[in-house]
């Protein structure tokens, strides 16, 4: 992928420069992802005290998890071109004011379909506040920490997986799933207060309007990075969203042992978030192709070595490594591919990423019920192959 010429960086909008916040402003956007995160798949560990609480089936209950996902893909470029000239501080408040309410309104809801209605307003943020948070590291801390920065902002997607939802699903477990939703609502308000006190004044610095969208989408570099993050994404949520009824069927693991792989999981995708982040602003072609080539690696060879408990570990750690550079990795591919439109390359790198999400839990699901877990695997691994041969045959280096 080629690196931002001088005059590309002489002609890109110069940001204000952070009257205050900083470091801590980027903890602020963190803890917000973080909250959005969790908030989007906290339903997982409570999937089946909802439903019964509202006798519905597992399948019905599922529209929790599947719904936020393609609403975000909608709302990314809809929210965010609609608000472009509103400053982005309070944008990003809005949103976690709206994350908060939809945690209430779920923990209080009378009737499913109030829950489905919380869940759109999830998918509404998670559009609009990752649009506008995932691109702001440059404009809160200097630029050569920006890589950094980044990578704390996308650390919060793993930490999201490994502390927010098996706490939640503890707090559902002890008191139940409403309480569970309303301690993230309190939580989120938290976050609010961080967000006001924290967050410098962001005035646009450059309108998102759907022509602005639109030209993009007609670039090479965007239209490759739409295409690697599609195939990667698509293999790894395929995958992982089934990877417990792999641990189950194929692996013969209990209950206690699929919770502490799938933490091992999480925590080595916490130590991929920073090696990615360390590495990905000098080399993003080589971090995100060595990312998809271990995902591809670990999800081929689960069916063989993931029968036994030591091959499952190993392999689940390579997984959670590779994973976790993938979300900065894409960013920064969607970054350097659009230097002169950084919120609207975050608006097609949300919308695709979340798409993709969702449409890889669908398919997945699809396989799944007519084959077999260790089928699954394979065809997640040859997509992600896929990807590596994109990376590959790319003709500019990084």
């Amino acid at each position: 992928m080629p690196t931002p010429t001088a005059a590309s960086v002489r002609g890109r909008p110069s940001s204000p420069r952070p009257s205050r916040g900083g470091w801590a402003a980027v903890v602020s956007v963190t803890l917000g992802i973080f909250a959005i995160v969790t908030t989007e798949i906290l339903p997982i560990g409570l999937l089946t005290s909802i439903g019964a609480d509202f006798t519905v089936s597992d399948g019905m209950a599922g529209l929790m998890m599947t719904m936020p996902g393609f609403l975000a893909a909608i709302a990314a470029p809809l929210v965010t071109t609609a608000t472009a000239r509103l400053d982005r501080r309070l944008m990003l408040c809005l949103f976690t004011l709206l994350l908060a309410l939809a945690n209430f309104l779920a923990a209080a809801a009378p009737d499913y379909w109030l829950v489905l209605v919380s869940r759109v307003m999830v998918g509404i943020t998670i559009g609009g506040f990752w649009s506008i948070g995932a691109g702001l590291a440059e404009r809160l801390v200097p630029p050569r920490s920006a890589g950094r920065a980044t990578a704390v902002i996308f650390s919060a997607v793993p930490l999201g997986s490994v502390l927010g939802v098996p706490a939640g699903t503890l707090v559902g477990d002890l008191a139940g799933w409403r309480t569970a939703f309303t301690v993230m609502g309190v939580l989120t308000l938290g976050v609010l207060v961080m967000l006001l006190r924290l967050v410098p004044p962001l005035p646009p610095v450059r309108a998102t309007r759907p022509s602005v969208l639109g030209g993009l989408l007609r670039t090479p570099g965007i239209r490759l990075a739409l295409l690697l993050t599609f195939l990667v994404v698509l293999a790894h949520f395929g995958a992982y969203t089934y990877v417990t009824p792999f641990l189950e069927r194929v692996t013969h693991a209990d209950g206690g042992t699929v919770t502490a792989l799938l933490l091992l999981y999480g925590a080595a995708g916490i130590l991929g978030n920073g090696l990615g982040g360390a590495w990905v602003a000098r080399r993003p072609r080589t971090v995100f192709g060595i990312a998809a080539a271990l995902i591809a690696a670990a999800t081929f060879l689960l069916p063989v070595l993931g029968r036994w408990d030591a091959g499952a570990v190993a392999l689940l750690l390579v997984w959670g490594v590779a994973y976790g550079a993938v979300p900065v990795a894409s960013q920064t591919w969607f970054s350097r591919a659009a230097p002169d439109a950084p919120e609207a390359a975050s608006v097609l790198f949300t919308a695709s990423f979340q798409a993709t999400i969702s449409t890889g839990a669908l398919l997945g699901g699809v396989v799944l019920d007519r084959t077999s877990p260790a089928t699954l695997m394979l065809l997640c691994g040859g997509t992600a192959a896929l990807m590596v041969l994109a990376v590959a045959v790319r003709p500019v280096g990084d």
